[in-house]
């Protein structure tokens, strides 16, 4: 007995398979992400809220400005003994408010928050900042 007489064995040509369970991917509803914009909608609505679409965005990395910060709360132990301190030398970039200051210090930077500002000197100390020259005006 061949297969398609197989299939038709039983009180009808269905064999209890339905009309189209026996031909590929009927019964299910389709392969993959079919029927996800027809007969699939709320499993898309309530599974995959994110699935479409574009989220977020994204600068491109030429045109991302990223500083290298520390904090004015760590300021005194980088110090130790000396009273200046040359950030931009060590590669920091900003200074920000974060902490507490009490020992008076000199401290060069390429650019500072104005909350740091205020605690240095309230603390006694100096801030230089060392700006680009391309950036002022003539």
């Amino acid at each position: 007995m061949g297969i398609k007489a197989n299939k038709h064995r039983g009180r009808n040509r269905y064999h209890g398979r339905g009309k189209k369970a026996g031909r590929g991917a009927g019964k299910r509803g389709g392969r993959g992400n079919a029927g996800m914009n027809k007969h699939r909608v709320m499993t898309r609505i309530k599974y995959m809220p994110k699935h479409w679409g574009m989220h977020g965005f994204n600068r491109h990395p030429s045109l991302r400005n990223v500083n290298t910060t520390i904090n004015v709360g760590q300021l005194e132990e980088l110090a130790g003994d000396a009273n200046s301190v040359n950030l931009t030398a060590m590669g920091i970039d900003k200074l920000l408010g974060s902490g507490r200051i009490t020992k008076a210090l000199t401290i060069t930077v390429s650019e500072a928050s104005g909350k740091a500002t205020e605690k240095i000197e309230a603390a006694g100390g100096s801030l230089e900042i060392m700006g680009d020259d391309e950036w002022e005006e003539e």
